[in-house]
């Protein structure tokens, strides 16, 4: 299967809404996500436009996809956190840095390379950023995800925490 990967369009509010549905309905999706199919599927259109416009042209975050026959079939967010703010868990944030968050490949396209195109765009991204490292936040029983992130060059940064979703480990990959 060929795949492009790219940034997202603003435009493109319901196939990002309808992969990130379909991500919280994967069997790892407790450990792996901090929200609920439930909660974002009550989201109004409203808040999948913008967080999709966001995503297309925010100098603060970007989202990729990967596509294949018209359908996002995989993706990634990276997320640029200025030192002095707050992270996604609530922690606070002593030096700029770029995070990766909503990591998602659909089951039928794992293992043929697509989330390794995903990680390269968004390395791409960072790096252009002036930010010399990336780093995501993992849950410490998602034993699947941790493989993906180390095959693609994470490694464990040190950093454990009791997150909403339970234990997590720091990841950190130097570009």
């Amino acid at each position: 299967m060929t795949t492009l990967t790219r940034r997202v369009h603003a435009d493109e509010w319901e196939q990002v809404r309808d992969l990130r549905l379909a991500a919280l309905q994967d069997d790892a999706a407790p450990i792996a996500f901090l929200e609920t199919h439930d909660k974002a599927a009550s989201e109004p259109d409203e808040f999948w436009q913008g967080r999709t416009s966001g995503g297309a042209s925010s100098d603060s975050a970007a989202q990729f996809v990967a596509v294949s026959a018209g359908t996002f079939v995989g993706t990634v967010t990276v997320l640029v956190q200025d030192a002095g703010t707050l992270d996604h868990h609530g922690r606070p944030v002593e030096s700029r840095r770029a995070v990766v968050v909503g990591v998602y490949v659909r089951p039928e396209h794992r293992g043929i390379g697509v989330v390794d195109e995903l990680f390269e765009a968004a390395i791409e991204w960072t790096g252009g950023r002036g930010i010399g490292e990336l780093t995501l936040d993992v849950h410490s029983d998602n034993a699947r995800a941790q493989a993906v992130y180390r095959r693609a060059g994470f490694l464990p940064s040190g950093e454990s925490f009791t997150g909403v979703i339970g234990p997590e480990i720091g990841m950190v990959r130097t570009l």
